[in-house]
């Protein structure tokens, strides 16, 4: 008895503590929020399985925050119940994951994790453009992070650029400013103002000339040259416009996918003037969203090229053993010399519809053959029927005429015309 007493009392503190942390949000907060708060908020509904899953990461977040003396606020709001709120937001799925700052929305679009979250609210609930005023903070930056995006100067119109760029894409890194004296002497810069990305042990300066507009060029670089891909990163990729050459591989890595790994590795840090401008390169440990791409079982290791602005792939047409047969692979697709596979042509879209039907489909028949019956058959049954009904109401072929005197005279006149007399020449 006074077990259970402990446990419902434990529940209580629990649930306390964690409204402390987290605030439930109505369609009043359009009202009551002011210009200078800062809120994180998870948009759900009560019958999202997957909302529910990501609760308790919710909740490490929000202490973690408030326990680090974060600015930000975190909430969560029925989007089924607080409309207004969710139209605000502009929410189309569960759960949604977006923040609020200076009355700028943000959308975050990353994996469903307490690091991955806390990044976020971090990165976009800090400074637009973080100043590294010594060397010493520019080294603990560069220990912090893969990738550093700095614009090293004076104000200018190129600062400009710079901190529009930043408005849009701090949903995915994070920018800093920087003198010329606070970087390494090792970074040789052409002239100042300038933009300077940090990355792979190495550097890589903005040219206007070349690398076109400044948005663009920091979204091509936000990514290492090579890295683990996951479904998440894949997606994001796929929006810059780059390819992405992927090793796929087993989970345990064993020796034949460590190789494959290592050569793609090799070719994106030994030929990087050569493709970085057209490709991404990683490696997946996880083939099911390419098997989803591909729509069929995918080998592993081995070796595929992602276009994901039009889910189409690219399969080398001979066994890679070697560097050179992965660099042939490459110039192919680079040159158009390959056919692109897949696409999202309506066939193509038919069939991924047929297949992700039958991948999910499967599993229920195989492991709850009467549920999968019934999953299969009521809206096929509730077809028939509707089928049947539109059937029924069609007005027959035939249908009654009245003639002159009254008398009734059957005539198909849904299939035959009256034929009008044809006036014969008197002799």
């Amino acid at each position: 008895m006074w077990t259970m007493r402990k446990k419902v009392l434990l529940s209580v503190l629990l649930a306390v503590s964690v409204s402390a942390y987290v605030e439930q949000l109505d369609d009043s907060f359009l009202e009551t929020r002011t210009a200078d708060d800062i809120w994180l908020i998870k948009f759900y509904a009560p019958w999202c399985s997957f909302c529910k899953q990501l609760d308790p990461v919710w909740h490490q977040v929000g202490s973690e925050l408030k326990s680090l003396g974060s600015p930000v606020n975190v909430g969560k709001s029925d989007a089924t119940a607080s409309t207004g709120l969710a139209k605000e937001f502009r929410v189309r799925g569960y759960p949604a994951i977006l923040m609020w700052k200076k009355d700028v929305k943000y959308n975050y679009s990353g994996p469903r994790t307490r690091d991955g979250i806390l990044d976020f609210a971090n990165r976009v609930g800090g400074p637009l453009v973080r100043s590294l005023s010594s060397p010493k903070l520019f080294q603990h930056a560069m220990s912090r992070h893969d990738i550093m995006i700095v614009y090293v100067g004076a104000t200018s119109p190129l600062k400009g650029n710079f901190t529009s760029a930043a408005e849009e894409l701090i949903v995915h890194t994070y920018f800093f400013s920087a003198s010329r004296d606070v970087l390494p002497k090792v970074v040789s810069l052409p002239s100042l103002p300038a933009v300077v990305v940090f990355k792979d042990g190495t550097f890589f300066t903005f040219n206007e000339e070349v690398d076109g507009d400044l948005k663009l060029w920091i979204t091509r670089e936000r990514f290492p040259s090579f890295l683990k891909i996951d479904s998440y990163t894949l997606y994001a990729m796929g929006e810059t416009g780059k390819l992405v050459l992927l090793a796929l591989v087993d989970r345990g890595l064993s020796e034949e996918g460590l190789r494959f790994k290592r050569l793609v590795e090799k070719v994106s840090t030994d030929h990087r003037e050569t493709y970085s401008r057209s490709f991404y390169f990683g490696f997946m440990d996880d083939s099911e969203y390419i098997k989803g791409l591909v729509m069929d079982d995918v080998i592993v290791p081995s070796f595929i090229v992602v276009n994901l602005s039009n889910d189409g792939y690219f399969l080398p047409p001979v066994a890679v053993e070697t560097e050179r047969h992965l660099l042939d692979f490459l110039d192919g697709v680079q040159e158009g010399s390959l056919e692109t596979q897949g696409g999202n042509s309506i066939t193509q879209r038919v069939r991924r519809f047929i297949y992700d039907a039958k991948t999910t489909l499967q599993p229920v028949f195989s492991q709850a053959p009467v549920l999968g019956f019934f999953l299969l058959g009521v809206p096929v049954c509730l077809t028939a029927v509707f089928c049947f009904l539109c059937l029924k109401k069609r007005p027959t072929v035939y249908e009654e005429d009245e003639d002159d005197d009254g008398d009734g005279v059957l005539l198909a006149s849904s299939v035959q015309r009256r034929k009008k007399p044809t006036d014969k020449k008197s002799d």
